[in-house]
């Protein structure tokens, strides 16, 4: 399972990275591409769930499945094109990813 995991973060990210990029460049697809990739990702993070007692972690884990439901409403705010507001749920998304990206691994050291 930690395996499938893995490879749906892997995926998720490169497609949603990719379609992102693409998508400048009024390439059809890449709206598909990117939310596919969104969801893949989301899915993984929503799928590993923390088994532990921390709070501040749980809080944290939340926050992460937030973040990556904020990039699957870009992909899916790519679908209508009104004046690019797909960008500003990205960067949220994003910025809630990167967030918790670091402070999870700080409260697991200090758990620890």
């Amino acid at each position: 399972m930690n395996k499938i995991i893995s490879a749906l973060y892997a995926v998720g990210g490169v497609m949603a990275l990719l379609g992102a990029a693409v998508f400048i460049t009024g390439w059809a697809p890449a709206p598909y591409i990117y939310t596919i990739g969104a969801c893949l990702f989301a899915l993984a993070q929503i799928n590993s769930p923390y088994r532990g007692s921390n709070k501040n972690i749980k809080r944290l884990r939340r926050q992460q499945i937030l973040g990556a439901l904020f990039l699957v409403v870009a992909g899916a705010l790519m679908f209508f094109r009104h004046n690019n507001e797909w960008v500003v749920a990205l960067s949220i998304g994003s910025l809630i990813q990167l967030y918790t990206a670091f402070r999870i691994p700080q409260e697991e050291k200090r758990e620890a």
